[in-house]
């Protein structure tokens, strides 16, 4: 029976169907309403770094045909077939995304979904309604991403900027030249035989209705609608990633050099215009510098009207990333499709949104919010107070609950999200942040000899969700050996299977006399292999 996911639920693909040759289908309409469904490959960066893994109708399958366009079929809008085990090492994720080709927006979708079939059953069902969204032109519907093994995550993350955005955000960009349209006469080559013996080999939902669509994907679709999208749809020839605008700079001579036929790279854009012009232009550029001076000293007889420079422009400012959105793009929020995102190191953003569960965090540790959401009091009860008063490990918390995004950070200290699986982990209360609050947390002893108080605490945290991890700088994990040892003040957490002994090198002698090297208490770790301790370039 196919299990019905909601909005940042995943799961193991080995749980779901012990199939490795699946099919993907999405289905999405709208009222007047035109969509693109591709899928990325993206690598361990989560960028796009070989477009040839950009699957969409003008290109609909990759390199070794681990990923193949199908077309639409058994109800479905449009359908893939992917093929796990022959997926390259270097994608570590498939994307699944909804563009809007035209007008419109998301929310004016009606009931769609993505779902997973293998061996012709549906073993997985994400559906979405477009009262889910509101200004968005793009959705990131669902994700295969490999994390030992290969999961699914149902997403349901848009964007406002719809393709151009979608491309950007995974490192690419869309190309806006003309050319782009010759190039649509290529993807028929890509459809005919392989595609059409391909649904039945891993059992799509419907084989019946596999043979027809060979004769409906890529063929009819390319060259007869090219004409009527260029105004909105230049989009689908991709541009490697976004690395060589440079040579927007280049507008000291006249506007030609800056949009040269070959990618200027300096000498190309300066070469065409001498070639172009009488022979009498070279010596006035090498011989008097006086002569030419409009590109070398001042841009201001151009100033005033504009010279090839962005329309704007202070004199002052350089050509390239002028303006205020390009000095602010490196700053802007980084939208993942995860319900925990890194916004940079020192800031952590939690979608309520998905997973539809609350969370703890450290009172006064929020510093913006988007959307309807409840910050309350979270008591740790009367045993918790007793507790954290005779230990030192009591955390004054806020739940955190509703619809929206919630933006944590707490005096500049570096932050490190670790999902949970199962596992546990044990972590100092002093570096604890937040926490998703379906994990299980409980404060542990760690008793020795030498401590004043007779012992140390830490939190314990189990189960499935993530908890968040501050540190002052950037940590360093090592792996619990027979002789490991660390300070308990620069002790940041450690895997919960973990063996902790207190060593202590107090001696009433070594006290007595001056020379003490101040270390004292250190925590001595053992284990089995694959435990591993964490430890701040700090002491607390």
């Amino acid at each position: 029976m196919a299990r019905e996911f909601q909005r940042g639920h995943k799961a193991k693909v080995s749980d779901l169907t012990s199939g490795t040759d699946l099919y993907v289908g999405v289905q999405i309409a709208g009222p007047g309403l035109t969509f693109d469904i591709s899928c990325f490959g993206l690598d361990a960066d989560e960028q796009l770094s070989d477009d040839r893994y950009f699957i969409f109708f003008n290109q609909p399958k990759s390199p070794e045909e681990s990923i193949q366009l199908l077309g639409a079929q058994a109800g479905d809008t449009e359908s893939f077939r992917v093929t796990l085990d022959r997926i390259p090492a270097n994608i570590h994720k498939l994307s699944f995304t909804a563009t809007l080709d035209g007008a419109g927006q998301m929310s004016q979708a009606g009931p769609g979904y993505i779902r997973i079939v293998a061996g012709g059953e549906e073993v997985v069902k994400y559906a979405f309604t477009g009262s889910e969204f509101t200004t968005e032109r793009a959705v990131m519907l669902g994700d295969f991403y490999l994390k030992d093994v290969w999961r699914f995550a149902a997403v349901g993350q848009g964007f406002d900027g719809g393709l151009d955005a979608l491309l950007k955000n995974f490192g690419g960009e869309v190309a806006e030249e003309a050319p782009a349209a010759p190039s649509q006469d290529a993807p028929p080559a890509f459809a005919p035989p392989s595609q059409a013996s391909a649904p039945p080999a891993f059992g799509a939902p419907a084989a019946p209705q596999a043979p027809q669509l060979a004769p409906a994907f890529g063929a009819p679709a390319a060259p007869a609608p090219a004409p009527q999208q260029p105004p909105v749809h230049a989009a689908p020839t991709i541009a490697a990633p976004m690395a060589p605008q440079a040579p927007a700079p280049y507008g000291q001579p006249p506007q030609q050099p800056q949009f040269g036929q070959i990618p200027g790279q300096g000498a190309p854009p300066a070469a065409p215009p001498y070639g172009q012009q009488p022979p009498a232009a070279p010596p006035y550029g090498q011989q008097p510098p006086g002569a030419p001076p409009y590109g070398q000293q001042p841009p201001a007889p151009f100033g005033q009207q504009p010279p090839g420079l962005p329309h704007g422009v202070p004199q002052g400012v350089p050509a390239a990333g002028a303006g205020l959105q390009a000095a602010l793009q490196p700053y802007k929020e980084a939208a993942t499709g995860q319900r925990w995102t890194s916004q940079n190191q020192q800031l952590m953003r939690v979608d309520l949104t998905m997973g539809g569960m609350p969370v703890l965090a450290r009172q006064g540790s929020m510093v913006m919010y988007q959307g309807k959401v409840d910050f309350g009091y979270k008591g740790a009860g009367f045993a918790g107070r007793m507790v954290g008063n005779a230990t030192g490990q009591e955390m004054q918390l806020m739940r955190c609950t509703g619809r929206g995004q919630v933006f944590l950070a707490e005096e500049g200290a570096h932050l490190h999200p670790i999902e949970l699986q199962g596992d546990g982990i044990c972590v100092s209360a002093e570096n604890v942040l937040a926490f998703d609050e379906s994990l299980q947390y409980e404060v542990r002893r760690i008793e020795g000899h030498g401590i004043p108080g007779g012992a140390l605490f830490t939190m314990q945290f189990q189960g499935t969700g993530t908890v968040v991890v501050k540190t002052h700088g950037v940590p360093v994990v090592l792996p619990v050996t027979p002789t490991t040892f660390a300070d308990c003040n620069a002790v940041v957490a450690w895997s919960s299977a973990s063996q902790v002994i207190i060593s202590s090198q107090v001696r009433l002698r070594r006290n007595a006399y001056p020379g003490h090297s101040g270390e004292t208490v250190n925590l001595q770790f053992r284990g089995a292999p694959g435990n591993f301790v964490v430890v701040q370039p700090y002491e607390v």
